[in-house]
């Protein structure tokens, strides 16, 4: 499988699992010149900027693929939403959401919440 399909196949999986939690989706793949936040999403006025991760196999786990350095990145970019939509949310939270890929496509997610 692609790494772009499987980068999809991951996406969906996620904007799934949180629609099924009741979270609205704000925002899909966002830039900004810092880059992309991957889903930003809304749930009784809590902003959650999701960072997704997903493999094809279970090699190594896609959680352990965030870094300080992507972290202080999605802080920034977070920033950059706020600022530019103008957005004053009660709260915001950052999660990182693992999806791995069996070998038929069906996906495994695990959702890290509050993450960093």
């Amino acid at each position: 499988m692609s790494r772009a399909r499987v980068w999809r196949a991951g996406e969906r999986a996620a904007e799934s699992r949180y629609r099924a939690g009741g979270y609205r989706v704000v925002a899909r793949n966002w830039r900004c010149r810092l880059g992309e936040l991957d889903l930003i999403l809304e749930r009784e006025g809590i902003l959650v900027f999701c960072e997704v991760k997903a493999r094809a196999s279970a090699t190594a786990g896609p959680y352990e693929s965030v870094t300080p350095a992507k972290r202080r990145k999605v802080r920034s970019l977070a920033q950059a939403f706020l600022l530019a939509t103008r957005a004053d949310p009660p709260g915001c939270r950052f999660d990182v959401v693992s999806v791995i890929l069996d070998a038929d496509g069906s996906p495994l997610v695990h959702v890290f919440e509050d993450a960093f």
